[in-house]
């Protein structure tokens, strides 16, 4: 009796230790990683505003500390063509709809492994021919072979018990990868929408530096004439000429680096698009319509982490590598699988699940994993292995994220110095070259002074054009490096219609 009491204590108990399990998962829970505890980008304090320059797009800067990122921050440059092109590209290009459907793909694979969780019920039916000597095992009449047909239909029923949490820990696994394709994808579009911001303020500065360079070879064009026809009658030496053909094929010889990159760039918009280039049309963008903006939003460091793509898809990753964790522990212990079928076998189908035909089973199996040659542990060390990769990869991102923004703050500073330098450049080149022309007028300068004056301002308004460049694409490089926007919605309505978010998953 004592002994029989024992059993049923043992029993009992490890009945009561498996209910205790139930509703525990095997391995780390995962929490989302602290914000960084730092307080700036960088470690001198940042200006209230940039230098200002007498120019077009050369208005001071004002840096606001704790403000947002705008949604559809291109809109802030003021030009419809480029507002244009980025919703286009963001509506149309195959990019986007590659890391869509990357996003459907994980959400369907994470809805898939939510089913594991749910009992599997089947369904079967089958009809056997055969035949059996005398009555055989099925009581047909005669002493004879006789053939018969069997029917058979039925139900299975079975379930893994998630003790230890291992099919949740899957289920997070893949919901985790999920938000990192979700995440992947807002950063496709933050990247889109930069690049075709950058390669419209490219186009439009390399159509001022052909406009310019142009300019000046007609000018050089016109000198030259002049002094052909000045040597025809021996006023100047055929020396003279040599030197302002020189100069003009000099000058005409940056007219086709300059023109290949502008084709360059035509094209790269257009598959920015999702156009072919030979059907793409893009209207002008003017380098002088475009508004540089004024107040710059300059997130605070503590919202960076929520606000970065990059940064939210490894924090994502993390999480997968930390259920990833759990459900290699959770191998290493034993599964128990209920099981249970009802059905019927008749030898008229028309009696199927009639009186007598009936059967039913009722099981339970265990199973303790005894030896694996050492496999599962190692699976185990892998996975732990990957969860500290996956940390150390994630606070790669974040530190290249505070480097972004620190060296396009520390740009956008160093391009309005540039250029005011720049324009003060420009604005004396053209007083000199004006002096030298009339001095060359009375006199009192040569050829070759006013050509290379000339040539001094070619290369100051070239510098200033590429210097206004240079202020907007940096400009636009903050906002991306902040983020984009893209926590506040900032996905056009054709994007939006096309993919259902998927929320962040996390354990505790």
């Amino acid at each position: 009796m004592a002994a029989g009491q024992a059993v049923t204590h043992i029993r009992m108990l490890t009945w009561g230790t498996l209910l205790a399990l139930v509703g525990c998962a095997a391995g780390p829970d995962f929490h989302a990683p602290a914000p960084p505890s730092v307080d700036a980008y960088r470690k001198d304090a940042l200006p209230a505003a940039t230098v200002a320059a007498n120019v077009p797009t050369g208005d001071a800067q004002r840096f606001l500390q704790g403000a947002d990122v705008p949604a559809h921050w291109w809109t802030t440059f003021a030009s419809d063509e480029l507002n244009r092109r980025v919703e286009q590209a963001l509506a149309h290009s195959p990019t986007i709809a590659s890391a869509q459907a990357a996003l459907r793909q994980a959400q369907e694979n994470a809805n898939a492994s939510r089913g594991a969780l749910f009992p599997a019920v089947d369904a079967k039916a089958g009809a056997t021919r055969g035949n059996a000597n005398g009555f055989g095992s099925i009581g047909l009449p005669g002493s004879g072979p006789s053939t018969f047909t069997l029917y058979n239909a039925g139900v299975n029923v079975g379930y893994t018990l998630d003790l230890l949490g291992s099919v949740r820990r899957g289920v997070e696994a893949q919901s985790a990868l999920a938000d990192f394709q979700r995440f992947q994808l807002e950063g496709t579009y933050l990247s889109l929408a930069a690049n075709v911001a950058t390669a419209s303020f490219r186009e439009a500065s390399l159509r001022e530096q052909i406009r310019a360079t142009q300019e000046i070879i007609d000018v050089y064009g016109k000198e030259l004439g002049l002094v052909e026809k000045q040597n025809q009658i021996g006023a100047k030496s055929l020396a003279d000429v040599l030197v302002i053909r020189t100069q003009v094929a000099t000058a005409q010889a940056t007219l086709p680096p300059l023109r290949q990159a502008l084709a360059q760039t035509q094209t790269q918009l257009a598959v920015y698009l999702g156009q072919f280039p030979s059907t793409a049309e893009l209207a002008a963008v003017n380098l002088d319509a475009l508004t540089l903006p004024r107040d710059v939003p300059v997130s605070l460091p503590s919202t960076l982490t929520q606000q970065r793509p990059d940064i939210r898809a490894a924090e994502a990753q993390l999480h997968q590598a930390t259920a990833a964790v759990g459900v290699a522990t959770g191998n290493l212990f034993p599964q128990i699988t209920l099981s249970g079928t009802l059905g019927s076998s008749a030898l008229k189908a028309d009696d199927l699940f009639s009186g007598g035909t009936r059967a039913w089973t009722l099981g339970a199996n265990l199973l303790q994993p005894v030896f694996h040659g050492g496999s599962l542990r190692a699976q185990k060390r892998a996975a732990e292995a990957g969860l500290d990769k996956a940390a150390a990869d994630y606070q790669s991102v974040v530190l290249t994220a505070f480097q972004n923004v620190a060296d396009s703050l520390r740009a956008l500073e160093l391009d309005a110095e540039n250029l005011q330098a720049q324009a003060l450049a420009e604005q004396s080149a053209a007083h000199s070259l004006e002096l030298v022309r009339i001095q060359y007028k009375d006199g009192a300068a040569s050829y070759l002074q006013e050509l290379d004056a000339t040539r001094q301002y070619q290369l100051a308004r070239i510098g200033l054009i590429q210097a206004r460049a240079a202020r907007l694409a940096d400009t636009a490089a903050l906002y991306t490096a902040l983020g984009g926007g893209w926590q506040q919605g900032a996905e056009p309505d054709a994007v939006k219609s096309g993919v259902a978010a998927t929320p962040v998953t996390q354990s505790h």
